[in-house]
This record gives C-alpha cells, sequence and structure tokens, in this order.
C-alpha cells in the first residue's frame, strides 16, 4: 500500500532528500501513520532512521532554513525540531532491554524491524518509507493495519513482556483505548491484570499525564472503568475505587457512587472541554464513603460529603502529581459547592441564596452549573425534566441579580483601611466583625452593593461596639 498521496509538503520532502544524500533507512512511524488511517489531524511526527538520528535532523534543519529550531538530546539519541506548527522527533532505530526494577531502557542500535517491534502497540508499529526506491510504501510487519480496521489494541510482542519492560505502557494502553474507543486485545488486557503492581515504578507525573489525556475523551469513564477492570485504579486512585458498590438495608440501598460519578464525568465531558472541571467531577462526591449514615428515617444520607471532599483534595492532588496551585483550588471550589444549587432547586429560590451562591462561586458559577447539571442521572424522566426547570429558574434569578447587584467577584465598598480610618483602630477582630456584617448586608438584599449605604451600616455597627468615629470619610477616601 502507497501512502505518497498524505505526504504533503516542504518537511517529507526535505526528510527524503536528506535521507538519499545520508543513504540512511528513513521512515515516518507511530501516531502520525496511524492517524492517517484514523482521518484524525496530527501536528506530531515520529521519524527513525537506522543510524545516524541526530545527525539527519540537523541535516534536516539547515535545509528548512531559519524558520526552523532543531533541539538534540544526546544523551538519548534523539532529537526535535519545530517547523511552523509541526513537531518532528528524530530516532535512530535501536533495539531495548530492561532492569526488573526500572522502566529506563538499555538501548543498543538496531533494525528497522528492532525499532517497531519495541513500539507499544502494532498500531503505533506501522511505518511509512521516505526512501526514494520505496517512498510511501506501508512497512507493517505486525498487522497494525488489521488491528486498526478491527479497533483492537494488541503489542507487537509478548504482552508480559512489554508491560514488565515499562509499565507505563499499561496506562497507555486505556488512555488509547478511551480516546479511540478500540477494544485491549484479551491477551493484553490479561497482561496488564498480571503486571498491574509494576505501576509503582513509573513517577506520578507520568502516570497522570496519561490520565490527563484519557480526561480529554470524549466518553472519560471507558478508562476508570478499564482501570478498575484491570485493578489499577485502587494503586493509582483508591479513594475513586471506595466509591464501588450498593449497600442494602431494611430494603433499602444507595446508588453505586462509582458508576454514578463516571456518568457525571461524561456529562461534563459532552458540556466542557475544561480538564479540571472534569477533575472536579471524579471528584465530586470522592467523600461519600466516608460520609454514609443509615438513618431509619430518611435512608442512606452523605451529609456534608462536599465539605469532606473539599478537604481530601490537596494529598490526592500531591501524591497524583497534580499542580498543586491554583488549579486545586478551583477544584476544590467546585467540589464544596456543587451542592449548593441543588439545594436551591429543591427549596424556594431566594435573592439572598442566590446572591450567595455568585459571591462564592464569583467568575466558576458557569462552570458550577454545568458539574451541577451533569450530576443529574436519575433514570426517572420526570425527575430529570423537574430538575432542569428549577435549575433554569436559578440561571435566571442569577442573571436578573448579577445585571442588579454586580454580586460576583464583589468587594463591598467599605474596606478595612476604611474602618481603620474612621475610628483610628489598628488592625483587630472587630475590623473583620463589620466587614462581615455589611457584606452579609448586601447580600441579603438589605442594603444596596452601594457606598453610601454601606457606610451608614458601618457607623451603625461600630456605635453597637461602642466605637465613635474620629475622622468623616462619608465621601470616600480622598
Amino acid at each position: 500500500m502507497n501512502l505518497s498521496a498524505y505526504l504533503k509538503g516542504d518537511i517529507f520532502k526535505v526528510l527524503s532528500e536528506v535521507a538519499e544524500e545520508m543513504n540512511v533507512r528513513c521512515c515516518i512511524v507511530g501516531g502520525y501513520v496511524r492517524d492517517i488511517f484514523l482521518g484524525r489531524a496530527s501536528k506530531d511526527i515520529d521519524v527513525v532512521c537506522v543510524g545516524r538520528g541526530i545527525e539527519l535532523a540537523e541535516h534536516v534543519a539547515q535545509k528548512l532554513g531559519k524558520n526552523c529550531q532543531v533541539v538534540v538530546f544526546r544523551n538519548f539519541g534523539t532529537a526535535q525540531i519545530k517547523y511552523h506548527q509541526t513537531e518532528i522527533e528524530f530516532v535512530g532505530a535501536r533495539r531495548e532491554s530492561y532492569q526488573r526494577n526500572s522502566r529506563k531502557p538499555i538501548v543498543e542500535d538496531g533494525t528497522l524491524e528492532d525499532d517497531q517491534i519495541r513500539r507499544d502497540f502494532t498500531v503505533n508499529a506501522m511505518a511509512i518509507s521516505l526512501n526514494r526506491a520505496d517512498y510511501g510504501e506501508l512497512i507493517d510487519p505486525f498487522n497494525g493495519l488489521k488491528d486498526l480496521e478491527n479497533r483492537i489494541l494488541r503489542t507487537p510482542t509478548d504482552p508480559e513482556i512489554t508491560f514488565s519492560d515499562d509499565p507505563l505502557r499499561m496506562m497507555r494502553a486505556i488512555r488509547f483505548a478511551t480516546v479511540l474507543e478500540f477494544r485491549i486485545h484479551p491477551a493484553t488486557f490479561n497482561a496488564i491484570y498480571k503486571d498491574r503492581d509494576r505501576i509503582s515504578i513509573v513517577s506520578g507525573e507520568r502516570v497522570v499525564e496519561e490520565m490527563n489525556k484519557m480526561m480529554m475523551a470524549a466518553r472519560p469513564s471507558i478508562g476508570f472503568n478499564l482501570m478498575d477492570e484491570t485493578g489499577l485504579l485502587p494503586l493509582i486512585l483508591p479513594e475513586l475505587s471506595a466509591l464501588k458498590g450498593v449497600e442494602t438495608k431494611d430494603g433499602r440501598g444507595h446508588k453505586d457512587n462509582f458508576q454514578h460519578t463516571l456518568t457525571v464525568l461524561d456529562n461534563v465531558a459532552a458540556m466542557s472541554d475544561n480538564l479540571y472541571l472534569r477533575w472536579a467531577a471524579v471528584f465530586h462526591d470522592i467523600a461519600k464513603p466516608q460520609c454514609k449514615r443509615w438513618d431509619p428515617r430518611l435512608g442512606w444520607t452523605f451529609h456534608n460529603h462536599n465539605f469532606l471532599g473539599e478537604k481530601m483534595i490537596p494529598r490526592i492532588f500531591r501524591r497524583l502529581k497534580l499542580p498543586m496551585n491554583e488549579k486545586m483550588k478551583y477544584v476544590q471550589k467546585m467540589v464544596s459547592l456543587h451542592m449548593r444549587p441543588i439545594a436551591l432547586v429543591e427549596e424556594t429560590v431566594t435573592d439572598s441564596a442566590v446572591r450567595r451562591l455568585l459571591f462564592d462561586a464569583g467568575d466558576d458559577i458557569e462552570d458550577l452549573m454545568i458539574l451541577c447539571e451533569a450530576d443529574i442521572t436519575s433514570k426517572n424522566p420526570e425527575k430529570v425534566r423537574r430538575f432542569m426547570v428549577n435549575y433554569q429558574e436559578v440561571r435566571d434569578k442569577m442573571r436578573d441579580l448579577e445585571e442588579r447587584d454586580r454580586i460576583r467577584n464583589m468587594q463591598p465598598p467599605i474596606t478595612g483601611d476604611i474602618i481603620m480610618q474612621v475610628f483610628e483602630l489598628t488592625p483587630c477582630r472587630v475590623i473583620g466583625e463589620i466587614k462581615d456584617a455589611i457584606k452579609d448586608a448586601i447580600l441579603d438584599g438589605d442594603i444596596p452593593n452601594e457606598y453610601g449605604p454601606a457606610y451608614d451600616l458601618m457607623l451603625k455597627l461600630a456605635a453597637d461596639k461602642g466605637l465613635t468615629p474620629k475622622h468623616d470619610l462619608s465621601q470616600g477616601l480622598g
């Protein structure tokens, strides 16, 4: 099969010319080849040549001219070129062997087939020749094209050796199965299950990198179900695994919170490509096992699981090597607040409650509403319809109040500096009490979000505490 029609542009022409000049065997290999058959756009090209991969990259970069940048990694025998929007990775053909306690290979020069057989899956081991004699010809010694047509992930060699040598490939199998919606071949699947404990030698950063890619699939639940079935989930994310199962008492059971979580995750994925909103979906009920209680009147309850879940997030993020920054705080906020809109739709929607929700969620209010709507997983169509109608009422009221009161990310007009100057105070608890009371009055709708009414309330609150104004700042700070 000749695929030269897919090799368009300066890059492939120059690669072929330089390979001829250097008299080296040169091919494209891996994901770029796979994606041609899948009809997927790909900007990353992996080039393998039999010997002198770095030298090939340097010559190609020179020929492509000033718009091309080359970076050489001599310790790894690889080089990378960035040309416009395309990244080209160069490596010399090699064979690899591994020691039991490390996924860092011992590398030797090898043939093209040596290089193909070391790759993770047959669908990623296909190559296209760039040499003039057979330019564009598919080189597929392990029937990757057939596996691609059958939508199967299978290793080129014994899967137990493949996964034992480099256990990260277990997570790559699950990631590819999720993103491409392929089945994992039974022998490959069984090898993952057998070697699952080997994941412990892989760094958390590499594992979470695969999970993040898996999470951005159309249906991330596929990946978490595969992690569960292969036994990887309790090793990587035991808190999520702990959500599995249903307990029944007096004929009353609760839903399987693991499957519920995965449904919520897929619902969020259908509405948003925000990676950390998807992580919030994964963690929104993470504390339910710790909060589960039996109430003879109410049945199973999970009171305060949102607040405990918020506290669990930093420990989980630290272990998974997820970022300990604003992204983590965002997930905490989503987990903490996800019950608030639900409480609103179950009760009378008051202006005060909506103002407080707007204030606490700030610019993340739309993401919070997506998470909450995704959380409606009832099989009862009438219940779902009723919730959606009520959520729309909440949205309408939020829009109205935001236009009128400017609550989102509100900074109360009376600051601590103003209070200290008016009453000649040094920092103390009473300042915070006055500020909080003014904020609450605005959120409750007792006063508008304006300087004058807030200043008057400050004077009243201070008088109740026995404070006398020393300066007049009723017109604001000069």
